[in-house]
């Protein structure tokens, strides 16, 4: 029966001890890296599409050269 009284004593060191050793801290980093890379992932998309729609303007830009060069070769 004595051993009992202690039971719960023992289960709160034993939660102050992984308290302290910075098992806390494993979720806020988790969440932090998440959220970095969520803001990665969304600056990608964002780079892909300025860099698809310099493209398309090139593209536009060597077909009206095109254009041009053959009305003037006629």
């Amino acid at each position: 029966m004595n051993k009992l009284r202690y039971a719960p004593m023992a289960v709160i060191a034993g939660a102050l001890l992984l308290a302290g050793c910075g098992l806390a801290d494993v979720g806020a980093t988790a969440v932090t890296q998440g959220a970095s890379a969520a803001e990665q992932a969304k600056q990608g998309k964002e780079l892909e599409a300025k860099v698809q729609k310099q493209l398309d303007e090139a593209q536009k830009a060597a077909e009206q050269q095109r254009a041009a060069a053959e009305a003037a070769s006629q």
